[in-house]
């Protein structure tokens, strides 16, 4: 198929456009659907898609409550067990994970998850561990070490 093959499905997916102004026969003839005076009956003017036509607006009517403060929240670069599993190390730490681009940066916290299994012991340092992810690397044999 190509585009210049493309046609609108039969059935009414397409419909005549709206002709305003060709009559009083038509019903969309003299003001052309506009009303009678005012801004919107004028031309040039455009309707804001928040405006209520001068009622309080619903932005003004509800109450603001509340506050979220993202500044001291920490925000982590994951780590899948899987992952992990794919490094040929014994021990691995936020240096390695950033050389073998794992991670972005080797500075910013980094938390392993439990997705996937492990199979060989390896001494992981990360700044947190999920508790599956925990369970999968003692049970392995390894070490789990928060930074």
């Amino acid at each position: 198929m190509k585009l210049d093959e493309l046609k609108p499905a039969k059935g009414g997916s397409t419909k005549n456009t709206k002709r305003l102004g060709r009559g009083p026969g038509t019903g969309w003839g003299r003001t052309s659907g506009r009303g009678n005076k005012g801004a919107g009956q004028r031309s040039g003017y455009k309707n804001r898609a928040w405006f209520e036509g001068g009622q309080m607006p619903i932005l003004r009517r509800l109450p603001k409550r509340g506050f979220s403060n993202y500044g001291f929240r920490k925000e982590f670069q994951i780590v899948n067990l899987s992952t992990l599993e794919l490094l040929d190390k014994s021990k691995i730490d936020a240096n390695i994970l950033a050389e073998n681009g794992i991670v972005k940066s080797a500075f910013e916290p980094i938390k392993i998850l439990g997705n996937g299994d492990i199979t060989k012991s390896i001494e992981i340092t990360a700044s947190a561990f999920s508790k599956t992810s925990i369970e999968k690397i003692e049970k392995a044999g390894g070490k789990a070490i928060v930074q």
